[in-house]
């Protein structure tokens, strides 16, 4: 199975994203527009970056209950996306509703259900009240999910290889907390891998934001992640 990248642009403007976008077009297909670009910008800035060419993931992890989160995915369908988030932790009438909803308004977007963050690891989900170990609850809320109707989740890449032998094989898992080889944390992401170490657990995207945006040439270290993942 293919992995593709994903560049998570996570930056303060969108004066200091386009710049970056001018860089990367050609290098990379697809782009993560998440809440601090939404909130700032809305959907014009979404139509905005899908007219430089990218395909759009957009990161809003929708949380609430069922008619709200259906009532959204209606609102969000008429904006070029190829994939939203809403949270599996909402439940399964929320994803059941949230699915029926993309099926009649835009039934080429992938929803996708976060599982964990990987800002959190097991002393984090103590303190918010889940006895489970952070792969545990991902398989939780990971099946959960599927048996729900969606064919995408969000999970750290230490949780692929997990969900890869317990879900459906076309279920595509979409991996933030990526770090290229000899890159020091130095953030909030606690569970991370390698490129080529999430591909070969069987991650069909993942997501890296600041070893890009921090490069001193982004679009080489677009193709350099990219190739480490052709050869994984």
């Amino acid at each position: 199975m293919a992995c593709d990248l994903i560049l998570a642009l996570d930056v303060p403007t969108r004066e200091d994203a386009a710049p970056l976008l001018r860089q990367l077009r050609g290098s990379l297909r697809w782009v993560k527009i998440g809440l601090q670009m939404f909130t700032a910008y809305g959907p014009d800035y979404v139509r905005a970056v899908a007219d430089e060419g990218f395909n759009i993931f957009l990161d809003l992890k929708l949380h609430d209950i069922p008619n709200t989160v259906a009532k959204a995915v209606e609102s969000l369908a008429p904006l070029p996306i190829g994939m939203l988030t809403l949270h599996a932790a909402g439940g399964r009438e929320m994803m059941v509703a949230a699915r029926a909803a993309q099926q009649q308004t835009k039934p080429g977007l992938l929803l996708l259900g976060v599982t964990v963050l990987t800002s959190m690891d097991g002393p984090g989900l103590v303190e918010i009240g889940v006895a489970a170990t952070p792969d545990a609850q991902v398989s939780i809320l990971g099946r959960l999910a599927a048996t729900a109707g969606l064919r995408g989740l969000v999970c750290s890449p230490l949780e692929v290889s997990l969900l890869r032998n317990q879900l459906p094989a076309d279920i595509q898992l979409v991996t933030p907390g990526i770090r290229p080889a000899g890159e020091s944390g130095g953030d909030d992401q606690k569970r991370i891998m390698t490129p080529a170490q999430a591909a070969r657990a069987g991650a069909s995207y993942i997501v890296v934001g600041r070893p890009i945006l921090k490069a001193p040439d982004p679009a080489a270290a677009a193709r350099s992640i990219l190739a480490e993942l052709s050869t994984a």
